[in-house]
């Protein structure tokens, strides 16, 4: 066990490494492999494994299928194994893996420059951004407002949009690079990943926004890692999330990467463990959306076989 204190001195954070093995080296089979893991990333089991290049789950709040993007398209893959089918999408073509559902089960987000809504069996999207580009990464638990990161004025930082439409509102304004916004399950939080400190790591902000100068935002992970794409669970007991070696730039794919989870934060940051799963190669696509299964027993994610 390993303590480390954060740059600015304020809420240390216990780092706790187990050994892992790396998933991709120990199967055979070509492309990607969809996967399924208990929370304590334990007992994976491939549910759908091939050449198709699939990316970045989403759970159904049924508990029934998953939803992956592949090829510029959106599928549906039954969460026991089988056979992906396609999702229709209309008009709206190169999706990207940025995707979700409402927690209701009924409508779908999609991110192919800009960002559109559409019903869960499939339909013609409806456009909700005005400008581009734009990347969804979170549905408010009551549905009613999307959280997204987008480049505007040469920077990306996170945006909120109403379900129904209507003008952007901007929550963060750093000259940081700010991504992967995700909804704690009570609404009060935006968890989401920012290089402001200088490298990659976890921070969060109320859902309302970080205020000016962004001084509500707090840092919750500081490590030798680059961490992207915090999910935290639906029962609000766990943050998962996927690093990178240290020094990465971006979130690449063909990275040997670490799944990793902590406690979910309370109102106050205090000292958390952060627990290492799974070390695996992927990277880009393996857990960009929240991936949970719907009573937080199990998450899904990609792993991919070495070029």
């Amino acid at each position: 066990m390993k303590m480390r204190i954060m740059a600015d001195g304020k809420w240390p954070v216990l780092l706790l490494a187990c050994a892992s093995p790396l998933l991709a080296q120990q199967r055979g089979g070509p492309g990607c492999h969809v996967t399924i893991v208990d929370a304590g990333g334990r007992n994976p089991r491939v549910v759908y494994e091939g050449p198709r290049h699939f990316e970045a789950p989403n759970w159904s709040p049924d508990g029934k299928w998953l939803v992956l993007n592949a090829e510029g398209k959106l599928w549906r893959l039954s969460a026991t194994g089988g056979e992906p089918e396609v999702i229709p999408t209309g008009d709206v073509k190169n999706i990207n893996n940025d995707h979700g559902i409402t927690r209701d089960g009924k409508t779908l987000a999609i991110s192919a420059g800009h960002i559109y809504t559409l019903p869960f069996e499939g339909g013609a999207p409806r456009r909700l951004t005005e400008k581009t580009p734009s990347y969804f990464h979170g549905w408010s638990p009551d549905g009613r407002t999307l959280a997204y990161c987008a480049q505007r004025d040469k920077n990306f930082d996170l945006y909120a949009i109403d379900a129904d439409g209507g003008p952007e509102r901007r929550l963060t304004s750093h000259t940081g690079y700010d991504d992967g916004p995700d909804y704690s399950p009570d609404g009060a939080w935006i968890y989401f990943n920012s290089d402001r400190s200088g490298s990659w790591d976890i921070w969060r902000i109320p859902a309302a926004g970080a205020g000016p100068d962004d001084a509500k935002a707090e840092r919750v992970t500081s490590d030798d890692l680059e961490d992207w794409f915090p999910h935290p669970s639906p029962d609000g007991k766990y943050l998962v999330f996927v690093s990178f070696p240290k020094g990465t730039v971006g979130h690449p794919a063909g990275k040997d990467v670490v799944l990793r989870r902590m406690p979910m934060p309370g109102p106050r940051l205090e000292p958390a463990p952060i627990r290492e799963l799974l070390r695996l190669h992927g990277g880009q696509g393996t857990l960009n959306v929240n991936s949970w299964s719907p009573d937080s027993t199990r998450f899904a994610f990609v792993q991919y076989d070495r070029e």
